[in-house]
This record gives structure tokens, C-alpha cells and sequence, in this order.
């Protein structure tokens, strides 16, 4: 069987190794390995789905995944990445938004029959003795290397309380309890948890004289400089309550060419051959590929019948012959839709106000900027004045469609 390295590092997962040639012949056999999830939100989004894939082909390669709940940690913040400190939220919403992360992580991780495990820091963590954590923990870390670490350098400059400066110590204690616990020799994180897994790694070294590894993702950006899991309108949440399946399609469907081969590699489970085929496509083949990588991530995600759903509705919507029907147009809650009283349509409209509205636009001056540029549709009908007046006569059925550019359409519904 090929090594799970091996497979990391074709897909683009792997940034930075401990040791590539001794976890190589570590990963030989079945191994345990841990990322943490922090749960200061009721989801995770599409910005944690790299750390979630890599422990899907951790798990496809034979190896066992720890999913640890940051309960503990998250009662301090972890300052890595951040400007400021994080705001610290009580143990009662904690475990709430654990509870919502246990079920989405379900839906990527087979936890059936010990072949993956999830646990919460806060099991450990919260029952430390404080005097005894600093004589038997404590001492093994030099303050030195602590502040020399990028996750401590970025916040002395704007502040770094004694409570963040702890979080290296937790971190690290997690490592060690795992392998204890668990033997769990493997770390997974994100780039800018690089001090943190070698703190754990050096930690474990200490105490019992094992060699550990730690293995790190990169930050993602999209070809745009936008950071992955976010849109103008906010994050992409993994939670169907929060961005629907529909949504979650369209997020990964209108992915800019430029970024369609690197994230089939990673956001989905088609053999890399497939990969390169659907990434070699161009000009308006491209849009196949698109379509199988919103497919696939939503799948993964959602479950096929979300996914085959979600595909059908936007295949209605962008289609090039929409045709708008009263009883689709009315009855379908998955699409993007906004809804408007009668009583407001019949007084009438101008277009770039209801393009805003329906946000299909940020502002009025874009929705001016774009129906102007030809950019603005109604009901397939380019609106040829920004300040047309939309109103109850161009209903079909009991609804409207407008559309901005060829790729982006809301339905209006009358109540």
C-alpha cells in the first residue's frame, strides 16, 4: 500500500515535517494520529475541511484519528494567528458547540469500532493541579523559546496576557496525554501550530524519551488572496443549518478556474489522475469540473441525496434557457431566494435597489455599476436602465428572477 506521506504531499497537504524520512517508516505501520478542533463556534466551516481531509486519508491509509475537542484550551484562547486575544467564552456554550462539531466530523470520520476516537481536553485539562502542573510540566519549557516561536512574536507587539502565554504549555500537555493514552505519535495542525507540535514533540522527548512527529498543513488562500471558508457574506459553515447544502454547492461550483485542480486534490476523494484530467480542462469545459468538485465536496459533507439535490437545483437555475414557473419558482426553500410583500411590489421598484436588496449586490452603487455595464437580468431580460422599475407586472406566477452576471441568481417571492 502506498505510504499516506505519499499521498499527503501529491494532494499539496503537507507543509512542513518534523522528520519526513523517520515518519515515513513510522507511517509504515498503523499509526495514531491527533488534530484539535477548536469550538468556540456551534460549526466548524469550510476553512477547517484541510485538517478534516487529511485525517480522512489518514483513516483511508489504515491509521487511527483522534479528533480532539478543544473544551480546555478554548477556555484560554489560543493566541496563534491572532492580533488581538480571542474572547473567552463560558464551559456551558463550549460544550454546546462541541456537541454540533461531534456531528459534522461524523460525517467524514468513520468513529464505528474504535476506528477513530474523539475526545474532549477538557477531561484532562480542567482537573490539573495548577502548583503541580508548573513542577512537573512547567519546567521543561525555556521562556526563550517560547517568545521566539511566531504564534508569541506576532502578539508582543500588541499585548500577550499570561493566559494566551499558557496556551504552548496546554498544547503540549495534549500531545503528551495522547501518547500516553493513546500512544498517539502523530500531530497534525495547521502551519501556524508549528511551535506549539514541536513544544508537544520536545515535551514527550522529555518525559519519556520517544520520538514523536508533527506534521503541518498550509494556509489556504484562494487564487483571489481570500482566506478559505469565507465569501463576502461571511463564513461557509459545514453546518446545513447554517449555509444550506444548496449554498455550500455554489460556494465550491463558482471557485475561480485557477483554483479548481488544487482543490479537487484536496476537498475531494477522486484518484489523482481524475484530478489532473478535470484540472487540464479549459475555456467552458472548465464548468464540468467545477461541477464535479461542488458535487463531491457537498457529498462529502452532506450526504449524496444533499448533494444530487443541491446539483439538480443548480443545474434549473443556470441552466441557459431558465425558464421561470410559477409552482418550481414558488414551492423550491433551497435556492437562493428573498422574499417582498405584494403591497411593496405594487407601489414598484427601481432595479438596482431591489438587486441590493435581494444581495445580489453589496451596495447601490454596485448594482448602478453593474446593470449599467449589462451585467443585470430579469426574469433572462437584460434590464436595460439601472433605475428601471420593477413592480408587480413582471411577476410570473408568484415570483421573479434576477440574475447578476451569468452565474449568480435570486429568486424574489411574493408573500
Amino acid at each position: 500500500m502506498e505510504n499516506v506521506i505519499d499521498i499527503l504531499d501529491e494532494r499539496g497537504f503537507i507543509e512542513q515535517v518534523t522528520d519526513r524520512d523517520l515518519l515515513r517508516e513510522e507511517l509504515k505501520k498503523p499509526v495514531t494520529c491527533y488534530i484539535g478542533f477548536d469550538p468556540t463556534a456551534k460549526s466548524l466551516h469550510a476553512g477547517s475541511l484541510l485538517p478534516i481531509m487529511s485525517l480522512v486519508h489518514m483513516q483511508l491509509a489504515g491509521h487511527r484519528p483522534i479528533v480532539v475537542i478543544g473544551g480546555g484550551t478554548a477556555l484560554i484562547g489560543d493566541p496563534s494567528g491572532k492580533t488581538e486575544m480571542r474572547p473567552i467564552i463560558g464551559r456551558e456554550e463550549i460544550n454546546e458547540n462541541a456537541e454540533g462539531i461531534k456531528k459534522q466530523l461524523a460525517r467524514f470520520i468513520d468513529f464505528s469500532d474504535g476506528k477513530a476516537i474523539m475526545v474532549n481536553n477538557a477531561d484532562w485539562l480542567t482537573d490539573l493541579g495548577y502548583i503541580d502542573f508548573l513542577r512537573d510540566i512547567g519546567r521543561h519549557f525555556s521562556v526563550n523559546r517560547m517568545l521566539a516561536a511566531e504564534s508569541y512574536k506576532a502578539r508582543l507587539e500588541t499585548g500577550l496576557n499570561f493566559i494566551e502565554f499558557n496556551y504552548m504549555l496546554l498544547q503540549s500537555y495534549d500531545f503528551w496525554h495522547l501518547f500516553k493514552q493513546y500512544d498517539c505519535r502523530l500531530q497534525i495542525g495547521g502551519n501556524d501550530q508549528w511551535g506549539n507540535i514541536l513544544a508537544g514533540a520536545d515535551l514527550t522527548r522529555r518525559l519519556d524519551q520517544e520520538i514523536v512527529h508533527g506534521l503541518t498543513l498550509p494556509l489556504l488562500t484562494t487564487s483571489s488572496g481570500i482566506k478559505m471558508g469565507k465569501t463576502q457574506k461571511g463564513a461557509v459553515w459545514l453546518d446545513p443549518a447554517l449555509t444550506s447544502p444548496y449554498h455550500y454547492y455554489q460556494y465550491w461550483i463558482n471557485q475561480d478556474d485557477l483554483d479548481v485542480e488544487r482543490f479537487l486534490a484536496l476537498f475531494t476523494l477522486l484518484p489523482m489522475e481524475e484530478v489532473r484530467r478535470l484540472g487540464s480542462l479549459e475555456g467552458a469545459d472548465i464548468r464540468e469540473a467545477k461541477a464535479v468538485l461542488a458535487y463531491e465536496a457537498t457529498r462529502l459533507c452532506h450526504g449524496r441525496e444533499a448533494a444530487d439535490h443541491a446539483r439538480q437545483e443548480s443545474m434549473k437555475f443556470f441552466s441557459a434557457d431558465v425558464a421561470l414557473k410559477a409552482p418550481d419558482m414558488g414551492s423550491d426553500d433551497h435556492g437562493p431566494s428573498y422574499s417582498i410583500a405584494r403591497a411593496e411590489l405594487d407601489q414598484g421598484i427601481p432595479a438596482y435597489m431591489l438587486f441590493e436588496m435581494a444581495g445580489l449586490c453589496g451596495t447601490r452603487s454596485d448594482a448602478r455599476r453593474l446593470i449599467s455595464q449589462g451585467g443585470g437580468y430579469l426574469n433572462g431580460d437584460r434590464i436595460r436602465l439601472f433605475d428601471q422599475i420593477v413592480n408587480a407586472d413582471h411577476l410570473e406566477g408568484n415570483a421573479l428572477l434576477l440574475r447578476a452576471g451569468k452565474k449568480r441568481y435570486t429568486k424574489i417571492l411574493v408573500i
